[in-house]
């Protein structure tokens, strides 16, 4: 791992002004990080990203960060500004003026009263490229409506395909356990600023990116959305089972619960042999993946009664065997404790300039000439301010006392480091 400051990755040289907070931005200017960019945090001074306050649990360093704000702000440096200045957000303004990138999550319109709007910063550098992240848009009749991951998890009809089916224990819609709205919206942000990096380069022309957490989920219902807008069927929830593909789901053994995911028919009769069920490969009801969907209770029915009889590590290692996709319910301590997670470096450990330990999962994709890299744990709040102030915009000590005792920028550095 490479602590060092100093530029690598393929974004090395690309600079990223991240005025978000919370999650689908800071997850976008993250990756843009990990790929070597160099990303400023701006933050509120005294309190900062409201995740810093997510706990508990809160990382024990004296900093009160929690360990929610660790999991989305690695590679950046934090500054303490106050946008809501004249002297804030003009200091805003020359760094972005100076950066390739700016990211931010305001309401709609939100930055314009402080001439941070794209609108602004385009008249006076048309190459930057300003994504702005929002719950519905930039038009449309919820425009001015906040949005939150919960709510368009909701909105968008991903709860009404996720959870116990009606009829069963513990009916009713259920959310992801993790924020997925936020995240895809984040994956789809860095997406469209690397398009628009690429643009950029050809044409020298910067854009505006308009990215909604509503449109990002709805896009992510994939084949459900198409079961309906093609299909003319009505998804509902299934629990674990599968939609299209049937058996796709996880079944109760002896000892605990086993996933089977059987996409094709080939399958489906090799592990019909390896239970010693032969009667159901040679049935005409299953004898087709349509036909296993038309009859699915009575095969859920046959293959209950038969592997509630065997272990979950019987039956997991018979199904390997045999090349059959199948496999645990993993807690998290499990999956982190997996000798695959080990072999593939999926974790990272970063020191905090503190001297605290912070682990991370790293970047999933593995390029073979230009990696990720893990240059700098999750900073402090305002831990950069005065560093980069010096480094960007030339500012002396006497300056960055003034802007402070103003209350335009955080404490000093000293202070935090006491």
């Amino acid at each position: 791992m490479n602590e060092s400051v100093g530029a690598c990755g393929p974004l090395a040289g690309i600079r990223v002004l991240d005025l978000s907070r919370v999650l689908a931005g800071p997850w976008a200017t993250q990756v843009l990080g990990d790929l070597g960019a160099e990303v400023l945090k701006i933050e509120q001074p005294g309190k900062g990203d409201d995740t810093r306050h997510w706990g508990p649990p809160f990382l024990d360093d004296g900093s009160g960060d929690a360990a929610y704000y660790l999991a989305i702000n690695r590679n950046k440096r934090s500054l303490e500004i106050d946008i809501a200045k004249p002297e804030g957000a003009e200091i805003i303004r020359k760094l972005a003026l100076e950066s390739d990138i700016v990211v931010e999550n305001f309401r709609v319109g939100g930055l314009a009263k402080y001439g941070l709007d794209y609108a602004s910063l385009a008249r006076l550098k048309p190459d930057l490229i300003y994504c702005s992240v929002t719950g519905f848009g930039q038009d449309g009749p919820y425009a001015d409506r906040g949005g939150y991951d919960f709510l368009v998890q909701g909105m968008s009809g991903l709860m009404s395909v996720t959870g116990r089916p009606d009829g069963e224990p513990g009916a009713g819609p259920m959310k992801v356990g993790v924020p997925v709205a936020d995240l895809f919206t984040g994956l789809n942000a860095t997406i469209a600023i690397l398009a628009a990096l690429r643009h950029r380069d050809a044409t020298g022309q910067g854009q505006h990116i308009d990215c909604a957490l509503l449109d990002s989920q709805v896009a992510m219902l994939a084949n459900q959305a198409s079961n309906w807008l093609n299909g003319g069927v009505t998804p509902g929830r299934l629990g674990n089972d599968h939609p299209n593909v049937i058996p796709y789901r996880d079944f109760r053994t002896a000892d605990g619960n086993v996933l089977v995911a059987l996409g094709n028919d080939r399958q489906f009769f090799r592990f019909c042999k390896l239970i010693g069920r032969d009667d159901l490969a040679e049935d005409a009801r299953f004898g087709s993946n349509a036909a296993r969907a038309a009859n699915r209770p009575a095969l859920m029915a046959a293959l209950e009664e038969t592997i509630v009889h065997w272990t979950s590590a019987e039956l997991i290692a018979a199904m390997e065997a045999e090349g059959l996709p199948g496999g645990p319910v993993n807690t998290i301590p499990q999956i982190f404790a997996d000798p695959q997670i080990a072999a593939r470096g999926v974790v990272q450990t970063m020191t905090r300039d503190t001297g605290v330990r912070v682990q991370v999962p790293g970047f999933p994709p593995r390029l073979s000439a230009s990696p990720a890299s893990y240059r700098t744990a999750p900073p402090r709040l305002g831990a950069d301010t005065e560093t980069v102030l010096a480094e960007r915009l030339g500012l002396g000590a006497g300056d960055m006392e003034s802007l402070r005792q103003a209350g335009v920028i955080g404490g000093s550095q000293v202070e935090k480091a006491s």
